[in-house]
């Protein structure tokens, strides 16, 4: 009987063996001339490492198909547009004629300039960062930051600045929109001249519009899903800050207009204030907290990377953005000058200040609809990202789908639908109780107070 040949490892008829089997036991021909070697490959498994070569573009992390930021990767460059210009117009834009009132028309417009610039290098370098060469995908701030400074260094510098952001959003367009909600109901009732009905206070618009923006979010499983209610808060964005400052310029400036900054009391003011204006200038450009989230929503591969495509969305984007806001920042300083009133909406109070007399109600109630609409579809944006960071936890713990019913309401009429009703009810008649209570003792008793003796 013959004895099996040894196959020696380097040939190139199979792979390198890291371990060879024995033969001993092997049952043998009986016929030397048929005796054949069966080669048996016993190999430990090794690490896969994935090259841009073999990525094909799918998802290298499954946690990332779970979540509502990343669940959805079949955005294009058009929903992008509608993220962006959604999340990155707001209503703090309106104030930016009060910035130029400080600066006056050169420093206001290079300011501006300088502002408008720093955001769109710093947008290119988010884009950039998104992905590296090996396909790995940093849709969230945080992933970034942990892979740059490190587990713990990373999430002490992100987490809370990133919900902060995010959630401090939600807040001022909660506070936005249920205010406009309350100069809608003045504008329509004339404030209570052909109304008979009792006018909802502040808190009650609040509520109004928090449970409007709640309903709505219940509507759309991912970020990708709300492209459409993006593309609406596009279209609203550029046609109120169109009409605010067309309406302010097309009614022309009142009378004892100036343009020099106003005399304040100290050096200490005068610093304070320009301080003050130039946070109004560079809190007007918003959105770089949610621009690696958006990118998140578009298909990559090696040949075509994301960036690409984020890079033309942002770029098209503050096109209009600025076609936006400068007309805006200069339209309006030049109607009101140093009259521009500091609050919030400070060109919406000026134009229902000076020309609220001869302009239509009607007008004035359309650019309110149209800036709560905004405020719906923008709060859609920056609640996903607050959603999507309570749901990794959850993933992380029970490695599975978050399900359907955590993301909305109880069933309704069910039992836990109406214990939370009750819950809600006796709540707010608490609520209500201790205010007027509250009420009570200070129209009794008045109120001293001291700031530095409490």
């Amino acid at each position: 009987m013959a004895d099996l040949e040894e196959v020696d490892p380097g040939t190139k008829s199979r792979p390198d063996l890291s371990r060879e089997p024995s033969f001993s036991n092997f049952p043998r021909n009986s016929s030397s001339e048929s005796a054949q070697v069966i080669p048996i490959t016993i190999s430990p498994p090794e690490k896969e490492t994935i090259t841009p070569t073999d990525w094909a573009g799918g998802e290298l992390n499954p946690q990332d198909a779970w979540l509502p930021i990343t669940e959805s990767r079949k955005g294009s460059t058009y929903s992008a547009i509608y993220h962006i210009l959604a999340s990155g117009v707001g209503l703090q834009a309106l104030l930016l004629p009060v910035a130029f009132s400080t600066f006056g028309w050169v420093y206001g417009t290079i300011f501006l300039s300088l502002a408008f610039s720093w955001q769109l290098y710093t947008l290119w370098l988010l884009v950039q960062l998104h992905e590296s060469e090996s396909g790995t995908r940093y849709s969230r701030y945080v992933h970034l930051a942990v892979t740059a400074f490190g587990p713990k260094l990373g999430k002490l510098l992100t987490i809370f600045p990133v919900m902060y952001l995010s959630g401090g959003m939600c807040v001022q367009l909660i506070i936005i929109g249920g205010g406009t909600i309350q100069l809608l109901i003045r504008t329509v009732c004339k404030d209570g001249a052909t109304c008979n009905a009792k006018p909802l206070t502040g808190t009650e618009c609040y509520l109004v519009f928090m449970c409007m923006a709640i309903v709505v979010a219940q509507c759309f499983p991912n970020l990708n899903s709300i492209a459409r209610v993006s593309l609406i808060g596009t279209i609203t964005a550029i046609v109120y800050c169109t009409m605010v400052w067309a309406l302010s310029i097309g009614k022309g400036r009142p009378r004892d207009i100036s343009y020099d900054p106003l005399p304040l009391e100290s050096t200490i003011a005068t610093y304070g204030g320009i301080l003050n204006a130039l946070g109004i200038i560079f809190l007007a450009f918003r959105g770089h907290n949610v621009i690696l989230e958006i990118q998140g929503t578009l298909p990559s591969s090696p040949k075509h990377p994301s960036r690409k495509r984020m890079w033309s969305g942002v770029t098209m984007s503050y096109v209009l953005i600025a076609m936006c806001l400068f007309p805006l920042a200069i339209g309006g300083y030049w109607a009101y000058g140093n009259k521009e009133p500091f609050s919030n909406g400070a060109i919406l109070k000026a134009i229902s200040q000076f020309h609220g007399h001869n302009t239509s109600q009607y007008v004035l109630g359309l650019i309110y609809i149209i800036i709560v609409i905004n405020c719906l579809t923008t709060y859609q944006i920056y609640g996903m990202v607050v959603f999507d960071n309570m749901e990794i936890r959850y993933t992380s713990r029970k490695k599975e789908r978050c399900p359907r019913w955590l993301r909305i309401k109880p069933r309704l009429h069910g039992g836990m639908w109406c214990t939370n009703v009750a819950l809600g009810c006796f709540g707010l008649f608490l609520s209500l109780l201790f205010v007027a209570a509250a009420a009570w003792n200070l129209a009794v008793d008045g109120l001293n107070a001291n700031f530095f003796k409490p």
